[in-house]
């Protein structure tokens, strides 16, 4: 298993990372209800500068979900 590295991600690039078994988009759809389920987590990502259609998390915002939900 490699390490994983905090570094910015596209959105399906990290779901994909936490559901490896799952289709890109099936992956995508319950990353977004992983983390949409914890609004901390949200207004976390909110003042760090994600939006809800941001296709691309910058190495904070990885590094905030990854806080919250644990490594990939």
């Amino acid at each position: 298993m490699e390490e994983f590295i905090i570094k910015s991600y596209s959105w399906k690039e990290l779901a994909i990372l936490y559901a490896p078994e799952l289709t890109s988009n099936s992956a995508a759809r319950r990353f977004k209800k992983w983390v949409n389920f914890n609004q901390e987590l949200v207004r976390e990502l909110v003042s760090a500068g994600w939006r809800e259609r941001s296709k691309v998390l910058t190495p904070m915002q990885v590094e905030i979900i990854v806080r919250y939900l644990g490594e990939p």
